[in-house]
């Protein structure tokens, strides 16, 4: 087995896939480095949900949906909140990517046999003014296949190059240190990890059982974030979002440990905006756990009541699916780490999604016949399965019923169920009209305007204490970690910047890592969609240029 290749991959998730098949187009000898086992190749890319961001597509034409390059930017840019002296290469980045998503993205991802369904979704509806943060349309395509989906192009491609001897897969080996001759990045040093038979996504051993020393050209760092290092996480919240929560969940696996960013660090790399993260305060814990902490995040439409721990509705226009980042800071900044769903039984079954391949049999599995069963009555299976088995679900037939368990889950008696009634019966009210003063009924009415939503996402506005709509449903939501949005700072090549702002010779990094471009390409917010595709476009920047430079 050599030591020695034109590039070395550190991280076999999806950043380093599209760099690494990149790279083996080019014809170029790669060593991809990982320090899980190969039962968990492809990354957290694997257990997403696989959707992309993509602008002005066939799919969004073919639903009516109006879109543009213009139109998208200043969406972009109203949610980025770019604000920092540091920024200057994340906008270089957000202007490439989003004219990545309104051009070549959608036909050079189809040449590759990626595959969409095709009703689009409208994730972060943001809720404020034209120049605010969220979607002013639709724009969320779920992959054909979700994430499995999104990596079977680049890992066909990556096997390929395996077989025609330029790729070298090597699992269990763990980089602590970059090798440097002078100022420039020539390899990477690092630890073999025992050999491990867990299953994808398992917490794996760290018992070393040797060393290596590798030697290349370039060396691309795309090994993910730190969501699955709370530690890392709390130490990097940001005081504008009020203390760290002190539970917290997890919506990745433990080997994302932000390992990397430490090792680069050590090496002169310049990391910005370390504070922008993407947490999510719909998080539910898995009754089937397989990493730590194991967490889903629920999906929602935008008809259940979004409370707090005290049982009162959140403010304008935190309602389900408009304002992540807005919503977590108003739960963090009370001084709780958890807030409520609380719906009937006919939202949940038309509202209620699960994120992650595993909870969407259907869609992962490209099944028609089973995906076309989401329209029949009843909630779809795995969110059926959370309601009977999930810790954080209660069901009761009345409102004094529901209120005491809500109180019991917790150990406190926070909730007043008469000030709660008199809350629901007014908003109640106001659905005897097809108009009328809630600003979430409004909203409601709104999003049917538009016909996927219609079809298979929002239910008809009804009252919640209607018994024929029942039982009533609560649900406790907790933070679950999963994005950094800061990271290695990086130039439009991918090459990583030292804190003088030059490229550090030999040294680029993609994905995750690098804020998905740039150390913080979404600034403060994400429009979603815009991760997975992030890794894909900073991982083929990465590749490509990095392939230029290797003689």
């Amino acid at each position: 087995m050599s030591n020695e290749a034109d590039a070395i991959i550190v991280g076999a998730g999806l950043a380093g896939l599209v760099a690494t098949a990149e790279l083996v187009d080019a014809g170029k000898k790669v060593i991809v480095l990982d320090q899980e086992p190969e039962a968990s190749f492809g990354g957290q890319a694997f257990w997403s949900f696989g959707g992309l961001f993509f602008v002005n597509s066939p799919e969004q034409r073919r639903l009516g949906i109006h879109d543009s390059y213009e139109l998208a930017l200043q969406d972009w840019f109203g949610s980025a909140g770019f604000d920092r002296e540091e920024d200057h290469w994340p906008r270089k980045w957000a202007e490439a990517y989003v004219a990545f998503a309104a051009g070549e993205k959608y036909s050079w991802l189809r040449e590759q046999g990626l595959r969409l369904f095709p009703i689009v979704q409208w994730a972060e509806r943001g809720g404020y003014l034209a120049n605010g943060h969220g979607n002013s349309v639709p724009r969320f395509h779920v992959t054909w296949g979700t994430g499995p989906g999104v990596l079977e192009p680049f890992i066909r491609r990556v096997r390929e190059g395996e077989k025609r001897g330029l790729v070298s897969l090597r699992f269990r080996h763990r980089v602590t240190s970059l090798r440097m001759i002078g100022d420039t990045v020539e390899g990477v040093r690092g630890e073999i990890l025992e050999p491990s038979s867990v299953e994808r996504g398992i917490p794996s051993s760290r018992t070393v059982v040797g060393d290596f020393d590798l030697k290349a050209q370039t060396v691309i760092v795309t090994s993910g974030g730190i969501g699955g290092n709370h530690e890392l996480v709390r130490r990097n919240w940001p005081e504008r979002m009020g203390p760290p929560p002190k539970r917290l969940i997890s919506g990745v696996p433990d080997h994302v440990d932000g390992h990397m960013l430490e090792v680069v660090a050590n090496n002169g790399g310049h990391i910005i905006n370390p504070d922008r993260m993407w947490h999510y305060p719909e998080g539910i814990h898995n009754y089937a756990p397989i990493w730590t902490k194991h967490a889903i995040r629920i999906l929602s439409g935008p008809s259940p009541l979004w409370l707090d721990a005290r049982g009162r509705r959140l403010p304008i226009p935190l309602y389900p699916g408009f304002d992540t980042l807005g919503a977590l800071q108003h739960i963090t900044t009370q001084g709780y780490d958890y807030s409520w769903f609380l719906l009937n039984q006919r939202i949940i079954e038309r509202e209620f999604a699960l994120s992650g391949s595993e909870q969407n049999p259907d869609l992962t599995g490209r099944s028609i016949l089973k995906t076309l069963s989401r329209v029949l009555p009843g909630a779809p299976a795995p969110i059926e399965a959370f309601k009977q088995k999930g810790a954080d679900f209660l069901v009761k037939r009345t409102l004094p019923e529901l209120v005491q368990a809500m109180n019991e889950l917790i150990g406190e008696d926070l909730i007043d169920a008469s000030e709660l009634e008199q809350e629901i019966v007014a908003r109640d009210l106001q659905i005897a009209n097809p108009y009328g003063k809630d600003a979430q009924v409004t909203a409601i009415r709104g999003a049917r305007s538009f016909i996927g939503d219609k079809l298979i996402r929002v239910a008809k506005p009804h009252r919640i204490l209607d018994p024929a709509a029942g039982p009533l449903i609560a649900v406790r939501l907790s933070v679950l970690t999963r994005k950094t949005l800061g990271g290695l700072e990086t130039d439009l090549s991918g090459r990583v910047l030292h804190i003088d702002g030059q490229p550090i010779p030999g040294l680029y990094a993609a994905g995750e890592v690098a804020g998905f471009g740039g150390g913080g390409v979404h600034g403060y917010r994400a429009l979603e969609g815009t991760f997975l595709g992030g890794c894909i476009f900073s991982g083929r920047a990465a590749g490509r240029s990095s392939a230029q430079v290797i003689v």
